[in-house]
């Protein structure tokens, strides 16, 4: 993913920062415990396409 984009993109809950996680796929998101998924290089950030982090994860 291009990183210039990773350096704008923001959680579209809180607007907080987000970890690119590669090796997941997934934009992660620590202050809403939310991860969006990746596809395709393509980041999915809506909140309903989101998975819950588990809390060895955050």
């Amino acid at each position: 993913m291009d990183t210039r984009l990773l350096e704008i993109l923001v959680c579209p809950v809180c607007k907080g920062p987000l970890e690119n996680r590669k090796a997941a796929a997934e934009l992660v998101c620590k202050g809403c415990k939310l991860a969006y998924p990746v596809k395709d290089g393509i980041p999915v950030m809506l909140e309903d396409e989101a998975r819950q982090l588990a809390p060895e994860e955050y």
